[in-house]
């Protein structure tokens, strides 16, 4: 089914969510939808002139800003995480343990490792992207050289007890900055580690971590029991807290001067960075569980879970809707944008793109 834009008659979400900028003015226009031919939880990539997608059938896939496939590549299990860009390459891991580099011009196959841990969590790379890093699902970190897949260091999963991590779940994306590798361990908490050797730069006691978002000097950690806090990278330090509803749903995302987040049942909420204080309150047809997309520095594109998988786009400065884009597929994973164009991912595996049109002053 084709992704709805600009409906004629508006809809009433569950929330009393309106559509703000409709009349039929075509505010984004179709350019592609394309099946990767499995559904999909992997989110995008986006490289120079489009984005590479990967699904539960194995398949990487790259395509151009048209939709056309500039290479396809079958890699025979599933790509659970989102594949990592490395200089010239794409980084996949899949779900068996198999860690692969790809050349980013034609997909040729660069280095496999096999029989590693499954890859439930996305790989990071340094600020270089000379090494790759991997976190197995018992919290074991590894650092291998992107150019030849070597071993460069480890670090060893912590105490079972201690961490309380599900080994059939990935754990929340670990983020690179000012050279440290920053990630949650579950009831482990927070670590910072050195990119360079893995040793332990600081430690932060908080559990039930969703996401991570950093900034220069600045870290922002979201946490299911509905807190958001935010930390000093140079040591760890909080900066503040606050308690922002019951539960969150997904991780923080800072974009357009404020500090967004999803907030149950299902709304978004955005906070100043300097201290925190609500500063929006949205409410959604459904909830947010993964990181939101900006355009044209007044455009916040909020992806929704459910059914019908709206992307509903909200304009600066009273984030008021500017426009609803129904895709039927649950949106789980962030949207990418470059210039104009849209690109979303949905759980079938159809990647679909829009072109925005300039919103008015």
């Amino acid at each position: 089914m084709s992704p709805r834009v600009c409906p004629c008659t508006p809809r009433h979400f569950a929330l009393a969510l309106t559509l703000a900028v409709m009349a039929c003015q075509q505010p984004a226009e179709p350019v592609f939808r394309a099946s990767t031919d499995a559904s999909s939880r992997a989110g995008l990539l986006p490289v120079e002139d489009g984005v590479i997608a990967a699904n539960e059938a194995g398949a990487v896939v790259r395509l151009d800003r048209a939709g056309a496939v500039r290479w396809r590549v079958a890699l025979g299990r599933e790509v659970a995480t989102r594949p990592v860009l490395a200089q010239d390459s794409v980084i996949v891991g899949t779900v068996s343990g198999d860690v692969v580099r790809l050349a980013l011009a034609d997909g040729a196959e660069r280095w496999r490792l096999t029989g590693e841990p499954p890859v439930l969590t996305a790989p990071a790379t340094d600020e270089a992207g000379s090494t790759v890093y991997l976190v197995a699902p018992d919290g074991a970190v590894r650092a291998l050289a992107v150019e030849t897949g070597q071993l460069r260091w480890r670090i060893p999963a912590p105490k079972a007890e201690e961490a309380r991590l599900d080994p059939t779940r990935g754990l929340p994306a670990p983020v690179m900055a000012e050279g440290r590798l920053l990630l949650a361990l579950g009831d482990a908490g927070l670590v910072a580690l050195s990119a360079q050797d893995g040793a332990v730069r600081w430690k932060q006691p908080l559990t039930g971590v969703l996401g991570l978002e950093v900034e220069p000097g600045g870290l922002y950690v979201s946490t299911r029991a509905g807190q958001v806090v935010a930390l000093s990278l140079r040591d760890g330090s909080t900066r503040w807290t606050r308690q922002v509803a019951e539960s969150l749903t997904g991780p923080p995302t800072r974009l357009l001067s404020t500090v967004w987040v999803g907030a149950g049942p299902a709304q978004l909420v955005g906070m100043a960075p300097s201290d925190g204080h609500e500063v929006a309150r949205v409410a959604l047809p459904a909830p947010l569980v993964t990181q939101v997309g900006t355009a044209f520095g007044t455009l916040l594109l909020v992806p929704t879970n459910d059914r019908e998988g709206r992307l509903v786009v909200l304009k600066a400065p009273a984030w008021d809707v500017a426009l609803s884009l129904r895709t039927d597929t649950a949106l789980r994973t962030r949207p990418v944008v470059q210039g104009a164009q849209v690109f979303q991912l949905g759980q079938d595996g159809r990647v679909l793109s829009w072109k925005l049109r300039v919103p008015e002053p």
